[in-house]
């Protein structure tokens, strides 16, 4: 695989983490919501309360989970896996010395063509460090040298 197809195949599977969350927490909501009006049927009293507002509950965390998957799903969209250039910047692929990173959004480690690549994103501390420099260009961060030794 070429820098561009590798650079294609992360950011489907960057899409795909995405959308199976949204779906996973779709789901877990429905699932919620059914339990709830189950519950209603067949309870009463402080047992209903405490069911429905367990449920509430489940709705209110998915519901936030797919608004940060959402806002991941717009920074994905700014992303061009076909742009190159020498600097790096959102769509990069960058290899250093101590690991390799897609800068995209911050979802973690993913594989492509037998490598793993950590996805992160610009606003990201390690990302932001990284933002603007090229190949050859060194810095320090967290305690660990780091050296780029490509930038595609």
């Amino acid at each position: 695989m070429d820098a561009a197809q590798v650079k294609k195949a992360l950011y489907e599977l960057c899409k795909e983490y995405i959308n199976s969350g949204i779906a996973a927490s779709k789901e877990a909501i429905a699932n919620a919501r059914a339990a709830a009006d189950e519950d209603e049927k067949s309870s009463a009293g402080d047992k209903f309360e405490t069911a429905r507002e367990m449920m509430q509950q489940e709705i209110d965390m998915n519901t936030s989970h797919i608004n940060e998957l959402q806002k991941l799903k717009v920074a994905l969209d700014l992303v061009n896996p076909e742009q190159h250039s020498d600097t790096i910047q959102p769509g990069s692929l960058v290899h250093t010395n101590q690991g390799n990173y897609y800068m995209a959004v911050g979802i973690g480690k993913l594989q492509a063509n037998d490598r793993a690549y950590y996805t992160i994103s610009a606003s990201a501390p390690l990302g932001a460090k990284l933002m603007g420099l090229k190949a050859g260009d060194a810095f320090a961060f967290n305690g660990k040298d780091f050296v780029i030794n490509e930038v595609l």
